[in-house]
């Protein structure tokens, strides 16, 4: 396959600088971040232009698209939950742009309560969560238009859906937590008042009152503000609505943590934690004793007991004590279901209230479980369990039995006793030991020309656990492998294992994946010319760095909705709230010194690089695709080699969160396309 080296709109520079601590930094494409500008937008018509004359010169694009059409055209179910008299239900017909929420009384049949497709003509308004009153009678719903993070709440009686009061607009960042049937608890910011709405900076989150009825405007403000200063704000009750807790942030690590006993009527908030060292949430409550789930003094998680009548850490007893393996909980029928990681894989038990081991729950194989949360008089839950050849099953799971029974099997047409997946452990370049899971169709030659997809996050504590995708089945029916590994910087072995990728340790991170490369080349599972990386948000900065590093290490790059500009991350939306995984560059000389040596965008000099395909979406107001747009833009100036450079923009989309069916398989399609089309492979 020889294609001409293609020909990139011509984009003009600037001669904007920064200086930080004396050193001079160029910043020819400034004017990119711009999302509103006229240029801006031409460009990015100009750019999406080249990008779709390549991918529609791909022969077997469209093949592609009609194979991934047919293998996601089946019903997908949410596992149910319970909400006064009704269950309710997440269930997708096949192809449909957004889920639609059903419900169902006792045995009765089924019925649409919300149909989001029913909210836009083109399927991009999203529902983004819904929270009901304890006796299920109200809900409140949240929308996002286009993928944005700003939504609108509306609140709803149950019974015939009719609408109360008025729809409340610009929340962010927010739950919704009821308080009986009167009104609720919710958090958002002031709008940018100057610049983009999309890229403005979000800087003081505020936690107001809302009762039913009122207007927005005369909503009380509980907490937050000017005066406290705080990026993050959440608030939930404990389950029988005595507690208000409120956990509050700067970052998106380490919170402090507020109590108000809601039983007594004027009741001051206290503080529970005063500092951001760590990380803590109520469980539960049974009367005024509190679960609190911490890491404090135990990177893996516990959960301690204390009374709401003096609840700071001094007097926290231990329930159930730290262990070698990364603890998350949830509550059901007044038990613990205690979720522990162990080397990326879920293990779970059940523990009564008083910290007493009951059993270990027997998951179907090694993978991923979760949900098992339910209220306190429920008899049963529900759990997913899935792992990268075990498409998602729901299980009913009896709480007095420990009977886990399977509820809904997935439809995808997908036979797992083709495939095989196992995890190794390879040395980083310190020799630190990183697990890894690699899938692959079962006889697969070992020849060094397998079409291979790394996959990786490494960031913010977030775990990369095994999980089935139906368009990875793309890849493994054509002899191609799936590999994700464990970096640091993740949560998969607690904050430790997150420390040691953070600040001036990111480094670890790519040259965790870096390792990862060279392991799946060495032990001949492919070459450096069927390779290809992938990452998104803060693994789309991990794919931008590693490509910058080693432009040799493969053959295609797919950075997507990365933060890519590691000077300038923090002066947009709530970027300064990933400080405590990055720093910044006004931290210190050292600081920047190390953040410019490795942000992708000031790292890209003159070289040959992969076969490189950006991808942002022109409502992501959490990375802003100014990110992608000044490095495509770099990238395409100082590409030397014969590979394409081209930047994929998706319209009327966000971060990820609420795009159509049709939006996700399209970009399914052109990743595939471009990955094999430049591997030289075809069908």
């Amino acid at each position: 396959m020889n294609t001409p080296k293609l020909a990139y709109p011509s984009t003009k520079k600037v001669d904007t600088v920064n200086t930080y601590f004396g050193t001079t930094v160029p910043d020819p494409y400034r004017w990119l971040e711009d999302d509103r500008a006229d240029d801006t937008k031409e460009w990015v018509k100009e750019e999406n232009k080249v990008t779709h004359d390549y991918l529609s010169q791909i022969p077997y694009r469209d093949a592609l698209h009609k194979r991934l059409e047919q293998l996601w055209n089946y019903e997908k179910y949410s596992a149910p939950f319970k909400e006064g008299k009704y269950t309710y239900f997440y269930k997708n017909d096949g192809l449909q742009s957004q889920a639609v929420l059903w419900r169902q009384e006792g045995d009765g049949t089924p019925e649409i309560f919300l149909d989001p497709n029913k909210f836009s003509t083109d399927g991009t308004t999203s529902l983004q969560g819904i929270n009901f009153t304890k006796d299920g009678s109200m809900a409140a719903y949240q929308l996002s238009e286009g993928g944005s993070d700003w939504r609108k709440v509306i609140v709803i009686k149950t019974a015939d859906k009719s609408i109360v009061g008025d729809t409340l607009t610009d929340i962010k960042f927010s739950g919704i937590a009821w308080k009986g049937n009167e009104g609720f608890y919710y958090s958002s910011y002031d709008k940018p008042k100057t610049g983009s709405q999309l890229s403005g900076m979000t800087q003081f989150h505020k936690l107001f009152y809302h009762q039913l009825g009122t207007p927005q405007h005369t909503d009380k403000l509980i907490f937050g503000g000017e005066e406290t200063q705080r990026r993050y704000i959440g608030a939930y009750l404990t389950e029988d609505e005595r507690f208000l807790v409120i956990s509050a942030a700067n970052t998106t690590t380490g919170n402090e943590l507020y109590l108000q006993d809601l039983s007594q009527p004027g009741s001051s908030i206290i503080k529970v934690v005063d500092n951001f060292d760590n990380e803590h949430s109520v469980l539960d409550n049974v009367g005024s004793k509190l679960y609190i789930l911490t890491n404090l003094y135990s990177p893996n998680f516990k959960i301690v007991t204390v009374d709401a009548a003096d609840p700071a850490p001094i007097h926290w007893k231990d329930l159930i004590p730290t262990t070698t393996n990364v603890l998350s909980a949830s509550t059901g029928g007044g038990k613990i279901l205690a979720e522990y990681l162990k080397d990326a894989t879920s293990f779970v038990q059940q523990y009564n209230m008083d910290g007493k081991l009951e059993r270990t729950i027997n998951l179907p194989s090694v993978g991923s479980a979760s949900g098992f949360g339910a209220k306190k008089e429920e008899t049963e839950t529900y759990y997913t369990f899935t792992n990268y050849v075990y498409p998602p099953t729901i299980f009913k799971y009896d709480i007095a039995s420990g009977t886990s029974t399977v509820y809904k099997k997935s439809g995808v047409q997908f036979d797992p006793d083709l495939y095989e997946s196992k995890q190794v452990f390879y040395a980083s370049k310190d020799g630190t030991k990183i697990p890894m899971i690699i899938t692959y169709k079962k006889g697969t030659v070992l020849n060094g020309h397998n079409p291979t997809l790394l996959y990786a996050y490494g960031g913010f504590g977030i775990s990369l656990t095994p999980a089935f995708s139906t368009s990875n089945i793309i890849l493994l029916e054509h002899g191609g492998i799936y590999a994700v590994p464990n970096l640091r910087g993740g949560g998969e072995y607690g904050e430790k294992w997150h420390k040691a990728g953070i600040k001036m340790k990111k480094q670890n991170v790519f040259d965790d994946f870096i390792a990862a490369a060279e392991y799946l080349i060495k032990h001949k599972y492919t070459s450096k010319d069927y390779l290809a990386i992938s990452g998104g948000s803060n693994g789309g900065l991990l794919i931008g760095a590693v490509m910058t590093q080693r432009p040799d290490l493969c053959k295609v790059a797919l950075p997507a909705v990365g933060v890519l500009d590691m000077l300038r991350y923090n002066q947009f939306t709530a970027g300064a709230g990933w400080s405590y995984d990055y720093g910044t560059a006004e931290d210190s000389k050292e600081m920047f010194d190390y953040l410019c040596k490795y942000s992708p965008y000031h790292a890209l000099k003159p070289a040959s690089y992969p076969a490189t395909m950006v991808t942002t979406a022109d409502h992501d107001d959490r990375v802003v695709p100014a990110h992608s747009f000044k490095f495509a833009a770099r990238l395409q100036e100082y590409q030397q080699g014969p590979a394409p450079v081209i930047i994929r923009i998706e319209t009327k989309a966000g971060h990820g969160a609420g795009q159509s069916t049709e939006q996700v398989i399209s970009g399914q399609v052109d990743k595939w396309a471009f990955m094999f089309w430049n591997m030289g492979i075809t069908f």
